[in-house]
């Protein structure tokens, strides 16, 4: 998982340097095409500071359409970063619930088969009880009389 976001991070990074860069080449063009437009003009300097008015308006729409499409590549690779997560984070709840159940379970069948023996144990001790208040009174009990029969 770990390495899933480190990777996830390592694109995001690719994705806001390739924007950087793209902008970066936009500016950098449009000036050394300007200047060029500048020194190679054939036309008045009324016309080439229109001219040049317009190449960067032109430069500047082309920058902004170009922080525009990074922008909505960050947001989408967001997106899907943060779907990821959610799925790991279900899958791993999942797997706790399971996990819990299966201990509870467990739990439960050892406390039954405890309860189970505890009155196997009950019922042997009763047992043993009843067996010794039996031999208690017997011994206890006076012996019965011997009756003689007198001969007359």
């Amino acid at each position: 998982m770990k390495k899933d976001n480190q990777e996830q991070e390592v694109e995001h990074k690719d994705a806001g340097s390739n924007a950087t860069s793209a902008i970066a080449g936009l500016v950098i063009g449009g000036l050394a095409g300007a200047g060029a437009a500048l020194l190679l003009a054939p036309q008045s300097g009324k016309e080439t500071r229109a001219q040049i008015q317009e190449k960067t308006i032109e430069i500047r729409d082309r920058a902004a359409e170009s922080v525009d499409d990074a922008v909505a590549q960050v947001k989408s690779k967001t997106h899907e970063i943060s779907d990821g997560v959610r799925g790991k984070a279900k899958e791993l709840q999942h797997q706790g619930q399971d996990l819990l159940t299966d201990q509870v379970d467990n739990v439960r069948g050892k406390a039954h088969e405890l309860q189970h023996k505890g009155q196997e144990m009950i019922v042997d001790q009763l047992d043993h009880i009843s067996a010794a208040a039996e031999a208690g009174k017997a011994a206890i009990a006076p012996e019965p009389e011997k009756t003689t029969v007198k001969k007359h």
